[in-house]
């Protein structure tokens, strides 16, 4: 899926990771899901070069020589970037993130990725990349995109998907009144009339793990597809594990988490990829920067800052 909240493999040899970054990192673990279990991407993913050049800042094929351009959806929704205490900067909507300002759990990697391939702060250039334009194929206008697209093997086609740096199941949302609110089973939700934003793992995940007996609704945006559930015209959405946490306790309060879609309900975990054109020559420099934050302990301690799942653990829904 992708969009919540303050809340993959891996150890390259150090002799790979010296010569195509630097930089220190930080700490801690996490419960189901976590970062970085074993990567479904593994068949798909770029072996990074252990070359001394491959990834120096000044080697490094970009959209702007010297400058790191990176894409992600406007708005730019919570717990993945968080908005600017002194007003949004243009063009990122007012009342959510501003991706500029490093805060926010995708914000955050995408700075600490940044910094491993040598640029600082100021030589990053965000720009609107609408999730539903970035997935499909032809050239981008970005050097990766950071906008919680989950890797599939589909996906990886048309385009590259780095090593992943976040992994999560799917969650059903429902509203706190509604019949399916207390179902502990997928069998129970096969009467339910459900909705997801097209193009998404989370619209596969009712079709392939659910399976209702009535057609999915599909919708333009998240956004649409929970004014619809708050409206009462469908009985619930599945959105990624941190989203549902964002939107049943800041978007609509008035909702709740049934259950994430665990591999007990024959879901399997997703993970977040970096996107970037098919081929393109930063993809093993993107996953040597994910390896190095990742064996340093960055990317747990960002998730455990920013995504709520180690401290609010949700249940899986039985068969």
């Amino acid at each position: 899926m992708r969009r919540a909240f303050p809340v993959t493999g891996l150890l390259f040899a150090s002799l790979a990771l010296g010569a195509c970054i630097g930089g220190p990192g930080t700490a801690p673990a996490s419960v189901a899901p976590s970062i970085a279990a074993p990567s479904a991407s593994t068949e798909a993913s770029v072996t990074p070069s252990a070359s001394p050049d491959a990834c120096a800042k000044d080697s490094l094929k970009l959209t702007t020589a010297g400058k790191l351009t990176i894409g992600t959806d406007n708005p730019a929704y919570p717990p993945y970037f968080a908005s600017n205490p002194a007003g949004n900067t243009a063009p990122w909507d007012k009342d959510q993130g501003d991706p500029t300002t490093g805060e926010g759990f995708e914000s955050a990697v995408a700075y600490a990725v940044a910094d491993k391939l040598g640029f600082a702060k100021a030589d990053v250039v965000w720009v609107v990349a609408p999730f539903n334009t970035v997935i499909a194929p032809g050239p981008k206008a970005f050097d990766f995109d950071i906008n919680q697209v989950s890797y599939t093997a589909e996906r990886a086609t048309a385009n590259d998907l780095t090593d992943g740096y976040y992994t999560f199941n799917q969650t059903l949302v429902v509203r706190k009144d509604s019949t399916f609110a207390k179902v502990t089973s997928v069998a129970a939700l096969k009467g339910a009339k459900l909705g997801a934003q097209v193009g998404t793992t989370s619209l596969t995940a009712i079709q392939n793990v659910i399976k209702p007996t009535t057609q999915a609704s599909v919708y333009d945006s998240n956004d649409a597809a929970i004014q619809a559930l708050t409206a009462k015209q469908i009985d619930g959405i599945v959105v990624d594990l941190p989203t549902a946490y964002f939107l049943t306790t800041i978007q609509a309060p008035d909702t709740a988490i049934a259950g994430q879609l665990g591999t007990a309900a024959g879901g399997a975990p997703e993970h977040f990829s970096l996107l970037l054109d098919k081929g393109s020559t930063l993809t093993p420099c993107l996953n040597v920067a994910i390896a190095a934050l990742q064996q340093a302990g960055t990317l747990d301690e960002l998730r455990d800052k920013w995504l709520p799942d180690k401290t609010n653990p949700v249940p899986e829904l039985q068969p």
